[in-house]
C-alpha cells in the first residue's frame, strides 16, 4: 500500500516532470504554447520517473507538423527488445492554427521553439513550448547587474530596520 501512495505522490496531477532551467537564461520568452507529446509505453514510463533531459532539445515545424528534436528520454530498464530509441524525434500534439502561428514566427527569423518543461495535465503527458529570441551575452550581464543591484537594496534596507 505505501509503496502505490508512493507511486501517486511522484506523479500527482500537473505535476512537473521535467525542467529546461537554461532556457530563461538563454532565451527571452515571448509567448508559451501548450502541447501534447507521441509516445511510446517505455518513454511514457521513463519520463514518470523523471528521465527525460531537455537540454539540448528544440521543436521545429516540418511539412504542417511539430516535432521535438534533441529530447532525450532514457531507456525504460524493464522494456527490454521493445525498447525505444532514447533521442528519436516526437510528434508534439498542436492545433492547426497553432501549427499555422508558429512556422510562421520561427520564418521570420530570430525566434525559435524550446521546450521549457514536461508535466502531467490530469493523466496526459503534456509539453510547454516557449516561443523565444535568443539573449545576446551583453543582455545576460544587464541583467545579472540588475538582479545583483536590487539583492544590494533589498540588503541596505533590511540592515537599517
Amino acid at each position: 500500500m505505501a509503496r502505490a501512495n508512493a507511486k501517486a505522490e511522484r506523479t500527482a496531477p500537473d505535476a512537473t516532470l521535467a525542467l529546461n532551467r537554461r532556457a530563461s537564461f538563454d532565451y527571452e520568452i515571448l509567448e508559451r504554447f501548450e502541447a501534447g507529446m507521441m509516445l511510446t509505453g517505455s518513454e511514457v514510463k521513463s519520463v514518470r520517473e523523471g528521465r527525460i533531459s531537455l537540454t539540448e532539445a528544440f521543436a521545429q515545424v516540418e511539412r504542417g507538423e511539430a516535432w521535438l528534436v534533441g529530447a532525450h528520454i532514457a531507456e525504460y530498464l524493464l522494456a527490454h527488445r521493445r525498447n525505444h530509441e532514447p533521442m528519436r524525434r516526437r510528434k508534439l500534439l498542436l492545433h492547426r492554427r497553432e501549427i499555422d502561428k508558429l512556422a510562421q514566427a520561427v520564418s521570420r527569423g530570430g525566434l525559435t521553439l524550446i521546450p521549457l518543461r514536461v508535466y502531467l495535465k490530469g493523466r496526459h503527458m503534456k509539453v510547454e513550448l516557449g516561443l523565444c529570441r535568443g539573449k545576446q551575452t551583453h543582455d545576460k550581464r544587464e541583467r545579472e547587474r540588475e538582479r545583483e543591484h536590487k539583492r544590494d537594496v533589498e540588503r541596505a534596507l533590511r540592515e537599517r530596520r
